[in-house]
């Protein structure tokens, strides 16, 4: 039986060398690219066939859900598994509006990233039920629409880094911005969301499940 080819997206070494011992002892499926940041992976992308494409949502340089977008656009039909330390009320949704095929957290057992991988890889849909609960949530109307939803992907990523404690600077150099540009970012998420320091954000991030309070 020929192996369905994957390509592998994580920024660490320890983790992907994880997944491909996992993926070795399966008759159908195997590691056949890596990739350690953005750039690599569209140059992947762009240079040869995948079957399927497992990726870390949080990679340097380039907002994971951007690359969802530029990846769709360079291959349309190839399946993205999204694999994320995040938890999904965090991330899960924005992932598969942006064209993922599915998401899965890192705490996953390796019996379900198998199956989640064999899914995506088959043309279908893997979301746990958490995310599907979210989602039909998302489809409902509502007269009160929660202020994070109104931030961009960009502005969210920097939302989230904030309130996991990481200063402008550091998330200027992690993100490749300048800080001038964070910080011009800080000031529209705590617009939009009508508040007026980090402590706030915070409180509503720990509040809406969006962070659990021991990570802080």
């Amino acid at each position: 039986m020929e192996k369905l080819r994957v390509l592998l997206a994580d920024d660490h070494a320890i983790i992907r060398d994880g997944l491909k011992q996992i993926l070795a002892d399966t008759e159908d499926l195997a590691v056949a690219g890596e990739a350690a940041n953005g750039h690599d992976l569209l140059h992947l992308v762009r240079e040869q066939a995948w079957d399927v494409l497992v990726l870390d949502i949080s990679m340097p340089g380039r907002n994971g859900l951007d690359l969802i977008r530029l990846v769709r656009e360079e291959q349309p039909r190839l399946p993205i598994l999204i694999l994320s330390m995040h938890h999904e009320e965090q991330y899960a949704v924005r992932a598969l509006h942006a064209g993922a095929s599915g998401y899965l957290t890192k705490e996953s057992d390796a019996d379900l990233l198998v199956h989640a991988i064999r899914r995506v890889a088959r043309g279908g849909v893997y979301v746990s039920d958490t995310v599907a609960e979210l989602m039909a949530r998302g489809l409902m109307p509502t007269t009160h629409e929660l202020p994070h939803t109104s931030l961009s992907d960009r502005e969210y990523q920097i939302f989230h880094m904030l309130v996991m404690g990481q200063g402008l600077t550091e998330i200027a150099n992690e993100l490749s911005l300048s800080v001038k540009t964070i910080s011009t970012h800080k000031t529209r998420i705590l617009q939009k969301m009508a508040m007026t320091n980090t402590s706030e954000l915070i409180r509503y991030a720990v509040a809406h499940n969006l962070v659990e309070a021991g990570d802080l």
